[in-house]
């Protein structure tokens, strides 16, 4: 296994960012590596496909903030400095590829849900970042214990 320098936590601000950056923290401190942290919103006109016909920046701007503090909140509990933290408006997967790309991180670790079906077959964040980034991918899988109760 290579040596990684820079590794990139990708979190979505939910109580399974935590099991993620546990296992995140632990590889940034096996390698002496770098660990920043990424949270992409995604805008609301591309969640919701630009048909709402009213102005959303108020409300873009309350999501904004909150993750903001969020994402500061939860970088402190893993040391990761200001400089670090990235906040982006856009499409996940390829923003967390870009900031990858941008920051030269050479691993990305992102939760995974496991999920079959037709969720399997519409796609998630991790397997997005998978199929597109040009470093390693971790996938930790999160929500273990709904999985083994279902």
């Amino acid at each position: 296994m290579s040596r990684y320098k820079h590794i990139l936590l990708a979190v979505d601000l939910t109580e399974e960012s935590n099991e993620v950056a546990q296992q995140a923290s632990a590889l940034a401190d096996s390698f002496d590596a770098d660990l920043s942290i990424v949270h992409v919103i995604e805008p609301l006109s591309l969640a919701y496909g630009g048909d709402i016909p009213m102005d959303l920046s108020s409300v873009q701007d309350q999501i904004h903030d909150q993750a903001k503090s969020h994402l500061s909140e939860f970088a402190s509990s893993l040391a990761v400095p200001a400089e670090r933290q990235y906040l982006i408006f856009g499409r996940p997967e390829s923003e967390i590829q870009r900031v990858a790309q941008c920051k030269d991180a050479d691993l990305i670790v992102v939760g995974s849900h496991g999920r079959h079906g037709l969720a399997l077959l519409l796609g998630s964040t991790a397997n997005g970042v998978l199929h597109g980034a040009t470093c390693d991918v971790l996938a930790v899988r999160v929500g273990r214990q709904e999985a083994q109760t279902e």
